[in-house]
């Protein structure tokens, strides 16, 4: 018997490859009662729903549309999915400008008609994003939650289980700090059933540089990254409509984290109803933990030439 949520609504901003990826998998796994899409192109957005729509007799009950920001009142979660995409041997960080400017108006647009939601950002930069938007909407900062390292922790998982012939469900390991290329994989803490894992220093290499650079191989051989995204915006989403208090990799604001405050980073957290509710402590290496600062650093000098 499938999980019935309780009745929920959810809008997505921007149906590019990785907004209507996502509200297909919303729909395809009956998630919710009511999904709105929203975009600038107003006939890409009614031209998703249209053929999403026509497939209802195949899924459930869903009730899915295209709309406009004045339906993000009543909305649980407002998922940001706009905004320019990046090109092959184009960085997340190169996308910044382009999309900070998106962004000032998408936000104003959502607190006009919403101040109870909970915004999930998934547009690149997404950790530098998710601190605009805090910034923008006056949100708490546990109701506004990137999807973080979700994403590259699940492809670290899934290569270490491609490694050790192991089920990747069945591996426990995370990647932590930026989405993007100061990302840092904890090694000291990866395991299976509370059993550390070892690798050889060539293993190590192979499997990280994969995980870190898997966007651009995807980003050149087909144009995007759309499915994994959509599963890992997916999964958050349900953590907090189920109020589940699962914990995963999302970017949150950090306070005094390891000696880090004031950015959004990707870390274990406890997502549940409230959003973020807990950032669990983790205890790094001193590497780690540099690696971690380092991290945490980048971000911020790019925050620090932003107007907000």
């Amino acid at each position: 018997m499938k999980n019935k949520l309780r009745s929920s609504r959810v809008v997505i901003i921007g149906t590019g490859a990785v907004g209507a990826t996502t509200a297909y998998t919303l729909l395809l796994r009956e998630r919710i009662s009511e999904l709105v899409l929203i975009d600038a192109n107003k006939e890409k957005a009614l031209g998703e729903a249209l053929d999403m729509n026509h497939g209802l007799p195949f899924t459930g009950g869903v009730k899915l549309w295209a709309g406009d920001y004045s339906d993000c009142a009543d909305a649980d979660i407002i998922v940001i999915a706009a905004g320019a995409s990046q090109r092959p041997g184009e960085t997340r960080i190169d996308l910044l400008k382009r999309n900070a400017g998106i962004f000032d108006s998408i936000i104003q647009n959502i607190v006009k008609y919403n101040d109870h939601g909970i915004i999930l950002v998934a547009t690149n930069p997404v950790d530098i994003l998710s601190y605009v938007s805090l910034k923008k909407s006056g949100f708490p900062s546990n109701r506004v939650i990137g999807s973080g390292t979700l994403l590259d922790s699940a492809r670290f998982r899934y290569l270490i289980g491609q490694n050790k012939k192991i089920n990747p469900r069945s591996i426990h390991a995370h990647i932590i700090g930026e989405h993007g290329d100061s990302e840092l994989p904890l090694w000291s803490l990866a395991n299976v059933a509370g059993i550390g894992l070892e690798f050889s220093a060539e293993d190590r290499e192979e499997i990280f540089n994969s995980t870190k650079n898997a966007a651009y191989e995807i980003i050149n051989a087909k144009g995007a990254t759309s499915y994994a995204i959509a599963l890992a915006l997916d999964r958050i989403i349900v953590s907090i409509l189920q109020n589940e208090g699962s914990v995963l990799n999302v970017s949150t604001l950090l306070t005094d984290y390891n000696g880090v405050s004031d950015v959004y980073l990707g870390v274990p957290s406890i997502v549940d109803r409230s959003g973020v509710r807990e950032v669990l402590d983790l205890k790094l290496s001193d590497e780690e933990l540099a690696q971690f600062h380092a991290s945490a650093n980048k971000l911020k000098g790019e925050i620090a030439n932003l107007d907000l």
